[in-house]
């Protein structure tokens, strides 16, 4: 009786962890509505072909080049951001927009935007994990640099 009594508690315990465990969505706008891509604004020239490149622009495979991503709008206001690329390494993210409404705002992004940029910078990708208390600015941050790396051809 003593083991059925701590074998089902153990069970009720490892379902309620279970049914608790939160796993991280793809990038999603948040907002009201479907958010509009904008249309590339790709700071470098269009490429010529391999072998043109080769003789006219030796250094043209790595070049940086800068990228800026949709306009997302969050519950505080819009983010975009503007992503770096040398070859297809991430080099650098800029928030160009951030909400800036009040100074909770200005505070949360104060921190929220720069651990973003230093993930994004170790993994490579716009796959990171959201920061606690910046949920909408990570979200639209992560989502507006997922359309820079879209547009770019990177996943």
């Amino acid at each position: 009786m003593r083991r059925a009594i701590i074998t089902i508690a153990a069970t009720i315990a490892g379902l309620v962890l279970l049914l608790g465990f939160k796993t991280h969505p793809m990038s999603q706008a948040t907002g009201t509505g479907p958010v509009a891509a904008a249309p590339p604004t790709i700071g470098a020239t269009p490429q010529p072909s391999r072998s043109a490149a080769a003789t006219a622009l030796p250094n043209a495979a790595t070049a940086p080049r800068k990228i800026t991503g949709s306009t997302v709008d969050t519950q505080y206001g819009p983010v975009q951001v503007q992503v770096t690329l040398t070859g297809t390494k991430i080099t650098d993210v800029t928030a160009i927009q951030v909400p800036s409404g009040n100074g909770r705002d200005q505070q949360i992004n104060s921190y929220a935007v720069p651990q973003l940029t230093q993930e994004v910078l170790a993994a490579q990708s716009a796959h990171v994990d959201m920061v606690s208390g910046g949920t909408y600015t990570s979200e639209g941050y992560l989502t507006s640099l997922q359309s820079a790396l879209d547009q770019a051809g990177i996943e």
